[in-house]
Parts: structure tokens; sequence; C-alpha cells
């Protein structure tokens, strides 16, 4: 499932009763991400100050960095001068360069075919129900069964509960944001204005409780951030999340792979797809790949991190959950074109088919490949609560039996230098995640060429931190992806005080170092610096 859960959606409200919740948020500056905390007031990573200082008449090298997601629109403004293309291949419905891969001129899709190309899936947690519900549905604890069917029937226990409290809390998403909507529209109309401010709010008498709570709820949201535009489009937003939850990712009569065509039991599989890289929703994959590379030097638009790489665009993540094989397949194909850094901004709690990834995780080590994965958006402890893909190579029994050296996790921060400064949906772990970057309010790229929005989940960190690593690589090309995880991790700008993190629901304070490894948010003045001195 794409990664980011959309954290504008959780405006944190129930219509029946009303559970309201406003934040302290203040409109973050153009281009945060990539300021200065000194100069500019901001928790950003300084990569203005990298350019302006350590990089100024230095030349660098192009680096290709992957990006495995839902798609990328190839033909925007600030993209289509930076977008891979393999130069053996033409279109012409013939694998030129014998790869497999017919017309791959920008990448491939693994979830696609000459039928088309996949939108929707489930949650890895549906197909997992969908597969042993049959057999155990009617089964009861004191049904006999044999020592493995034991194993299984506790493991459907377990699936089906948490996926019947998905189904609920998704059924109450819908209900109460349709609502919203409903009462809202109501409001609109009698006001004669379809862009009321905070004060028409104000002004305006409810007929109703019902209008009176959605007027509540609007002032609170206005009065943090005055655009009734952007509210109105995140609850149209929040209600089309929510259908799709009930339609696709969680309705296990769903399935979409027929689409694919290929052998899905088959993880071996690896010639399958089709060459359309921006697929039917590109909207996730284009603003993580403006975040890392979107054009500095046009005067338009958004600021990528780096400023000379390609990104390779490949498809394996639907609207739902990705599958374990497009993922494997996706890192190989990356790493066979020439990647040096893949950007993972995607994650789901069950990984069926994890030895396939973890082969694939092996190979892209092998070939000195940088895997940059988004930590999630639960506000769990993946220390203690499993997220995948991870690091970890495990063996049949679940038992870890190595690690993936140049791996990194990366968490969400915010741009406030204070108890704030971890984002509140980011997952955490002192030994699962590395880094935090900024993921809070990021403006970057979508679809439609000329657009630009905001997003915010870890889905926007870790493309912040694979576009520093390819800025690493394309200015000092000789370390390896190893050393260059080593330099982010060492030179983050250290945090010194508290922390708020979510803890079995409640909210705790931390010190930094106790939420990831390196205990910093990355920054790219410092990690340039130290990569100049270990490159000599």
């Amino acid at each position: 499932m794409i990664s980011v859960k959309k954290a504008y959606f959780l405006l944190l409200i129930t219509w029946f009763p009303l559970l309201g919740i406003a934040q302290d948020v203040k409109e973050a500056k153009p281009n945060w991400q990539n300021l200065d905390l000194e100069k500019d007031g901001v928790f950003g990573i300084s990569t203005e100050k990298a350019y302006e200082t350590i990089l100024k008449g230095k030349k660098s090298k192009p680096v290709v960095v992957a990006v495995i997601d839902g798609g990328v629109d190839k033909n925007h403004e600030d993209l289509k001068g930076i977008i891979w293309t393999n130069a053996v291949e033409t279109l012409n419905k013939i694998d030129d360069d014998k790869n497999g891969y017919a017309d791959d001129i920008n990448g491939w899709n693994f979830i696609g075919s000459n039928k088309g190309s996949v939108h929707y899936d489930n949650l890895e947690l549906t197909r997992l129900v969908r597969k042993l519900q049959p057999k155990y549905a009617s089964v009861v604890n004191s049904t006999p069964l044999e020592e493995k069917e034991r194993k299984e029937f506790n493991q459907y226990k377990e699936l089906i509960t948490s996926y019947m409290d998905k189904y609920q809390n998704a059924q109450l998403g819908q209900t109460n944001y349709t609502a919203l909507k409903k009462y809202t529209d109501t409001i609109l109309a009698k006001m004669g204005n379809q862009t009321p401010t905070l004060a028409d709010f104000e002004n305006y008498h409810p007929a109703n409780d019902y209008e009176s709570k959605a007027v509540k709820i609007i002032k609170s949201q206005l009065k943090e951030k005055p655009d009734f535009k952007k509210f109105y489009d995140e609850l149209k937003d929040a209600i089309e999340y929510y259908n799709t939850q009930i339609n696709y990712n969680l309705n296990i009569d769903f399935n979409s792979r027929d689409t694919v065509g290929d052998n899905y039991a088959n993880t071996q599989e690896r010639q399958y797809g089709n060459n359309d890289v921006i697929g039917p929703d590109a909207d996730h994959g284009t603003h993580v790949a403006g975040i890392i590379a979107a054009n500095r030097n046009n005067d338009i638009g958004i600021k990528g991190v780096a400023n000379n790489v390609r990104i390779m665009c490949v498809r394996a993540v639907p609207n739902g959950d990705e599958r374990d094989k497009d993922v494997a397949n996706s890192i190989r194909y990356a790493v066979d074109n020439g990647a040096k850094v893949i950007n993972m901004s995607f994650g789901k709690d069950y990984s069926p088919n994890k030895a396939a990834v973890d082969s694939a995780v092996r190979y892209a080590m092998s070939k000195d490949v940088l895997l940059v994965h988004a930590a999630g958006n639960d506000s769990k402890n993946t220390d203690k609560e499993k997220n995948y893909p991870n690091r970890n190579y495990t063996d049949t029994a679940g038992l870890v039996i190595g690690t993936a050296q140049a791996w990194l996790e990366v968490g969400a921060s915010g741009w406030k230098n204070d108890e704030s400064l971890a984002a509140e949906f980011s997952n955490y772990g002192q030994k699962a995640v590395d880094v935090f970057a900024p993921g809070v309010d990021i403006k970057s790229t979508v679809p439609d060429s000329t657009k630009y929005k905001e997003h915010e989940g870890t889905s926007m960190a870790a493309p912040v931190v694979s576009g520093l690593a390819a800025l690493i690589r394309s200015y000092y090309p000789a370390l390896t992806a190893v050393q260059v995880k080593s330099i982010i991790m060492q030179s983050v700008a250290k945090v010194d005080h508290k922390v708020k993190v979510k803890d079995n629901g409640t909210n705790k304070r931390v010190d930094f170092k106790d939420i990831c490894a390196s205990g910093g948010i990355v920054n790219a003045y410092n990690a340039l610096q130290l990569a100049s001195k270990t490159a000599k």
C-alpha cells in the first residue's frame, strides 16, 4: 500500500459525537525541507547552504535513482528533463536490449499487461484472510486440527480480528466524512458562496445540530489553515480514501491480479508487466520524484534535493498494498538498469513472500546500491511491531539471519525545532529507524504538467534522503553505498531536546536518540562536508 496514509485525512473527527482535535499548525515556508535551521528558522536539511558553499563550482556526474512507486508523470514541466532514458531501447514493441522488457524506455510497470494497468488492489491483510477463510471460517477452538493447521487457524483468528477492526473504522470514516461534506454543501448553498472565509462561518447561524457540528469543525480547521478550498479538497479526498478502502482495499471479493496475467504463485517469474510507467494514478510517485530531483534551475515549481539525477520510473505500488513478487522484481530491474539509489515509499504489515524480497535486496547489496525506505505512518514503534519491507533477512521460521548494510529507514519530521519535531504520524524505532527527514507539508510535483501540491508522510521523508544520497554519489562517485549510508547517519543534525511520540495510543516525551539510531535529522551541508573528507 502507498505508505503515505494521507495524514491530512486525519482531521480526527467522529460525527456522532463530535471529537474535533485542532493542532497548532502554521504554514511552512516554501522549500522548507531544503532550508537551514540557523539561517531560516526551520528544521530543513541545509541543501541550499550546501549548494551555495561546498558544491559551488564543483562538477558532478549523473546518478540514476529508481522510484519504485505508483507511477511517475514523466511529462511534468519540472521533471521531464530528468527522467531516465534507456538509450538502447526504442518504441517498437521489440526488446531491443534483450533485458526481457520490450519498450522499457523510461522504466517498467510490474502491475500491468496488454490488458491495462492495475489501479486498485487489496491490503495484504485482505489477501491473507481471503486465502485462509475457506478453510477456517467455520472452524472453532474445539475442532481437532493437526499442529500446522492449528498454527494457521490461530493466525487466521488474529487476521480476521485485525481485518474487522480496519473494516469498521473504514465504515465509520466513510459515514463521518460523507456526513460532514453533506452539511458543508448545505451551508455553502445557503451562504451562496463557494469560497467562504473564517469570518463567514463565524457569522453563519446553523439551522440544526448537524450544521452546528459542521461549522465547528470547519472553523477549527480554518483557524489553523485559512484556505477553505484546501480544506474542502481534503474533505473530498478523505471520502475517496474511505470509499476506496471499502470497495477495494478491504473487499475480499475484489482481486485485481487477472489484469497482470502472470503466474502469481511463481515468485521466480520476472518477465511480465508493461511499459506504462505513469499508470492510472501517478500522484504519489510524481510527488516523490519531485522531492528527489525536480529541476532546480528552471525558475518554476519547486527545487529537488539533487541537481544531477535521472529518475527511473518503476511501477509496483497500486492503491492498496504492494505485492512482494512485484517489489522483488522492481528492485532487480532497477539494479540491472543502473540505479545507484532506490527510493521505496511504501510499506505494509504483512509479507507472505518475504524470501523473494530478501533475495532481491541481497542482489542490490552485491551491486553497491543504496536502498531508502519510508518507515511508515502508523505512529508505531517498529522495534516492537513489524513493518515490511525491512532490512532484516529471515529464515523460514521468521528468525533474523542477517541485515542489509546499505539500507536506510527514514522517519518523518516537521519544521519546528520543538517537541513536535517528530511528525505525530511517523513510525519510529531506536533500532529499526535510522534517521528522520522532513515529511510534513512538503510541496512537490503532481500529475498534469504544471501542478504542485503539499503532501505529508514518511513517503515524503524518504525521497529527501534519497535525494541527499544521490547528491553525495553524484559529487563523490567513488564512495560506496555503505559509505554513503554511514556519512548520512554520522552527519545528522543532532536533536538535544525531547519530542512527542505515540506509544500504545498515548503521547509520551522521549529523547530523539530513543526513536532513531542516529539521533537526528539528515543534513546535506554536514553530509557533504564529511563526504569530501571521506573521499580523499
